[in-house]
């Protein structure tokens, strides 16, 4: 070991997801330099374990005890790599909190990521999940992503094609055993066409007397609409949105609007598909709010389980397939978890 990494054995990880559920790890490791982390994995406590890495447990579902060695890096550095006249590219290490890394792009005088704003987790749980909201996703910004190659022995710079993105989806994500990302390098513009027409952010533009808006206005609208519709992760433990919204064939969709006038539909990924509001389906089987015993649902919005108190990992996963199976039977529609589960299978 060195000052650059660590190892504690049997450490809860309670604190290192946003559920708060309790968990153990036989052993953390902790890289707090990413250069360090083929001695960290080398080390015979660690080489040749199963490797979960966490960033803040913001996306992730700990249904049981992980097995091997949990690996948290505390790489917290962003730097500019270039500046042009009308983009610069910002490079952050795994470690930097989401939504720091994108009020730190706008003090900078750079857009695209105001529309993406209070996400929970960091820059390196970023292109894995190919976060997004409000009309937006990071895979549009990501220039290349820094991973370690733990098939190859060798860290490796992916670029934007390489990682393969879809909605709530890349590489990263099919191989997470393989790929540790380290650093996200993001091309910023200086001006990106601000999105605007998205869930409510023209009427809480309007709201704060803003009538010409720049992207640091657009942040903060988002951030007073997520804060009034989200739980806060910190006074009650949730992962944010639990399920995807799903994305159908536009045939099966015309025939859920014919039976279901109210269902909202966004576009999908390409003219034959159509995004559903899974919230307003999992409203519409009556689970907003509701609660069995500490694991429940939201009171402010449906798409978001909640740990009331001390509800296991297995309480909420046994209350989230209940769900699934409600929308299923009720609407003929499948839904899924967005967290990674550990610990249990969906």
């Amino acid at each position: 070991m060195s000052h650059a990494w660590s190892l504690i054995e049997n450490a809860s990880l309670k604190p290192l997801n946003t559920f708060h559920v309790e968990a153990t790890a036989p052993l953390l490791l902790q890289v707090d330099e990413a250069q360090a982390l083929p001695a960290a994995l080398a080390h015979p406590a660690v080489a040749g374990e199963p490797l979960l890495a966490l960033g803040s447990g913001s996306n992730v579902l700990l249904a049981g005890d992980p097995d091997g060695v949990v690996l948290v890096f505390g790489n917290r550095d962003i730097r500019t790599l270039e500046h042009r006249s009308d983009h610069a590219i910002v490079r952050a290490g795994a470690a930097v909190p989401w939504h720091q890394l994108v009020m730190a792009s706008l003090q900078a005088g750079l857009s695209g990521l105001e529309n993406l704003a209070l996400i929970p987790g960091t820059a390196g749980a970023a292109p894995i999940q190919n976060i997004g909201a409000y009309g937006a996703q990071v895979d549009e910004f990501v220039h290349a992503v820094e991973a370690y190659d733990r098939v190859e022995g060798r860290f490796r710079r992916l670029d934007r094609e390489q990682c393969r993105f879809g909605y709530r989806d890349s590489l990263f994500k099919h191989e997470p055993d393989r790929y540790l990302v380290v650093a996200l390098e993001l091309r910023l513009p200086l001006l990106a066409e601000l999105r605007l027409d998205y869930a409510g952010i023209r009427e809480e533009l309007a709201a704060m007397g803003v009538t010409q808006p720049v992207a640091a206005d657009v942040a903060q609208a988002v951030i007073n609409i997520r804060r009034r519709k989200l739980p806060d992760p910190d006074r009650i433990g949730n992962a944010g949105s639990f399920f995807k919204n799903p994305v159908l064939p536009l045939e099966q969709v015309q025939v859920l609007q014919h039976a279901y006038p109210g269902l909202p539909v966004h576009p999908g990924s390409d003219d034959g598909k159509r995004k559903l509001s899974a919230a307003w389906m999992i409203e519409a089987c009556g689970w907003k709010g509701h609660r069995d015993g500490d694991a429940g649902v939201s009171a402010d919005h449906a798409l978001v389980l909640v740990n009331h108190g001390n509800a296991s990992g297995r309480e909420l996963l046994a209350l989230a397939r209940r769900i699934a199976e409600s929308v299923r039977e009720r609407f003929g529609v499948v839904i899924e978890p967005e967290p990674r589960l550990v610990g249990a299978t969906w």
